[in-house]
């Protein structure tokens, strides 16, 4: 069966698009698709063109793939062109997602009804792009340049209520079977409805340059620096002021920029990557899990229990602490009743969601769980007597997991008789709003409690990523490396406010003074203490290990790197702290000079970048993709440059290895050795990483 169908009913031309999951405007598609609005638009028998899409959706979008190179042809916007040409009426039938050029081609069509679920936007901006085959004109001439630069800047879809308002949708649906589309099109024929082209649409008077100024001001911080940012003002400002075919023109001109720009590259980069790892381990069947247990009534395991909670799950959450568990318990519904006041979920949603929390004030409450995730102190005797504990209490067959951030976890599983159910399941903080779960695989961990793990997350609405057993795994044990070396900058004269300054500019989300501060400096410290594996160095780690052994703990003492306003909790750099690092970069011999920002990101990024490469070399992670994904999604690296190893795919691999090679003639073989598979790599000629996409 072809990825495009027609059958003509009484007079009606219906062409379906069918091409799953989501009827992806790819070349299959829109080659058939040209032919078939070419036929109908010719046959005198047929009175109206209706557009279809099968399964859950209408058009979710473009086939992504294909923006590696320059179109094939017909282009999108090449049959789009002819099908708002067409001299009968042309209805599109939407339901499910609508989306990039599902909606322009749908603007395309002359009347569009939609089904109440329909969901309709211009999401390309996540992708560095901009709506390439028209939508940048024919948007702003239905309902104005504000609207269209609202959705194309902010990248996020319209509820059906919203565009039925706006015009944007012709008439409701009562379903999406193709009766209700059938009755819709008979009735715009009954009473002879025009053909009506967005194209030959008045603009709507508008003061461009403060509509812009506005929308600029709106933007989300995730997409201001992106170039596609400009480019959509400018093509939306064509519409405004050129006619329809010189803003096409202006569109297509900036739309072939970013789609050959590097930043562009690393958002697809990153849309795929996280395909892939939401698949990764998820070759056999996973358990069923409805009840799960929550253990630890903290920040952690209160925000991985909303999370469980919204998502359907039955969940008890145990704390041996009374009032641990009863702050927890308030912390939670605390949580959900705002999420329901700021119209995220609905109140009958809520309450719920609330109806499904139990609380147990011991161990034994997990004995009916299907998922146990221990979210206690970091603390690896504390973790393997809570585990040898639910050895003799939990069922066979329960998957047991642990939140640990750095811990062994076959040292853990080593205090059960069941290692193979148990599994890493690290939640980064605040659980119940970031993305990212690694999901770490013991020695003995089965292949169906991983797969398990991967349906939670993906249930959750998570990236599961699995990653292999070593301290730290993936994320954290690249965090030390890139904290050694603002560590060391500290030392050696560089302010806790040079460094994140350099880095944000770089485009990490915070610098990583601020995200100690946020974080507890004592949680490392602590961490620190209870290893055996560490560098001899007295400069590592002196830094945070000084102020905390000050008291500066950070944001919840209101001192840390910075100092911290009681009131507002604004930061501000302390000299008392600049000189405390100075005396002890000086009691340490370590030559007091002023450190540029080009070398401090140039430190921290290549050692993160180096680090992955040991940890990719060593199979702790499948991929360079699965790094990238981790560190986007859970360390706040700039999403524009693709995470670190896509970065370093652009800065060149033997550049990456010069760099490194420079720093270990400066500073030594201790922290600055090359990885072993980044010098394989640029000794064979390579120019990216295993199996990433050139």
């Amino acid at each position: 069966m072809g990825a495009v169908r027609v059958d003509n009913v009484d007079g009606i031309a219906a062409i379906t698009i069918d091409n799953p999951p989501v009827n992806a405007m790819a070349h299959v598609v829109r080659e058939p698709l040209l032919r078939a609005i070419e036929t109908a638009d010719a046959d005198a028998s047929v009175r109206a063109i209706l557009i279809l899409g099968a399964g859950r959706h209408f058009v979710a979008g473009a086939d992504i793939r294909e923006f590696e190179a320059p179109g094939k042809a017909p282009l999108l916007n090449d049959v789009l062109m002819r099908l708002e040409a067409c001299n009968k009426p042309v209805v599109a039938a939407l339901h499910g997602q609508v989306l990039g050029g599902g909606l322009e081609l749908a603007l395309a069509s002359h009347y569009r009804c939609a089904t109440r679920d329909t969901r309709l936007g211009f999401p390309e901006i996540n992708l560095g792009l901009l709506p390439g085959s028209g939508g940048t004109q024919r948007m702003p001439r239905l309902v104005g340049a504000p609207v269209a630069l609202e959705m194309m800047l902010s990248g996020e879809p319209m509820a059906f209520e919203r565009a039925r308002e706006l015009g944007i949708v012709d008439a409701a649906l009562a379903s999406d079977d193709r009766d209700a589309a059938f009755a819709a099109v008979r009735e715009l024929l009954d009473r002879g409805a025009p053909v009506r082209r967005l194209r030959e649409l008045t603009m709507h008077a508008v003061d461009y340059p403060a509509a812009s100024t506005a929308a600029l001001a709106r933007v989300p911080a995730r997409h201001r620096p992106l170039d596609a940012v400009n480019a959509i003002v400018a093509s939306v400002e064509a519409s405004v002021t050129q006619p329809f075919d010189a803003g096409m023109r202006v569109a297509r001109e900036h739309f072939e920029k970013l789609r050959t720009s590097s930043q562009s590259s690393a958002l697809r980069h990153l849309f795929f990557a996280e395909k892939s790892a939401a698949k990764r381990g998820t070759e056999v069947a996973s358990r069923p899990v409805e009840n799960v247990t929550v253990i630890g009534a903290g920040t952690m395991g209160s925000g991985i229990a909303i999370n469980l909670l919204l998502a359907g799950y039955r969940v008890a959450l145990v704390d041996t602490s009374a009032p641990g568990l009863a702050k927890g318990v308030e912390r939670i519904k605390t949580t959900i009743a705002q999420s329901a006041q700021k119209g995220r979920i609905t109140a009958q949603a809520a309450e719920a969601a609330i109806g499904r929390l139990g609380v147990e004030k011991t161990l034994d409450g997990a004995a009916n769980a299907d998922l146990v995730i221990e979210a206690v102190f970091e603390d690896m005797n504390i973790k393997r007597e809570i585990f040898g504990q639910l050895d003799a209490i939990c069922r066979l067959g329960a998957v047991l997991a642990t939140n640990t951030s750095t811990l062994d976890i076959d040292r853990i599983a080593s205090a059960v008789r069941r290692p193979r159910e148990v599994i890493g399941m690290h939640f980064f903080s605040p659980a119940n709003v970031m993305r990212l779960v690694e999901i770490v695989r013991g020695n003995a961990t089965e292949g169906q409690v991983v797969a398990t793990a991967q349906a939670v997350a993906r249930r959750l609405g998570k990236i599961g990523v699995v990653v292999g057993n070593c301290f730290g795994f993936v994320g954290n044990r690249m965090l030390y490396a890139y904290g050694r070396e603002n560590q060391l900058m500290l030392l050696e004269g560089a302010t806790p406010a040079q460094i994140d300054d350099a880095l944000q500019r770089f485009g990490m989300a915070m610098g990583p003074n601020a995200v100690g501060d946020l974080a507890g400096l004592d949680i490392g410290y602590q961490v620190r203490r209870a290893r055996t594996d560490l560098p001899t160095d007295p400069r590592f780690y002196r830094a945070s290990d000084l102020l905390v052994e000050a008291g500066r703990l950070g944001q919840k003492t209101g001192k840390g790197a910075y100092r911290y306003d009681p009131k507002t909790r604004e930061r501000s750099e302390d000299p008392q702290v600049n000189a405390m690092l100075r005396a002890e970069g000086e009691r340490l011999g370590i030559r007091q000079r002023e450190i540029g920002a080009e070398e401090i990101v140039n430190r921290c990024i290549h050692a993160l970048i180096n680090e992955g490469a040991k940890i990719l070399g060593e199979r702790i992670a499948a991929s360079a993709g699965d790094i990238d994904v981790i560190w986007c999604n859970g360390y706040g690296f700039p999403r524009h440059r693709g995470g670190p190893m896509f970065h370093a795919s652009l800065l060149g691999l033997d550049r990456v290895l010069q760099t490194v090679r420079q720093f270990q003639a400066s500073m030594g073989s201790e922290y600055w050795s090359p990885a072993p598979l980044l010098m394989e790599l640029v000794h064979s000629g390579a120019k990216t990483w295993p199996g990433e996409r050139p």
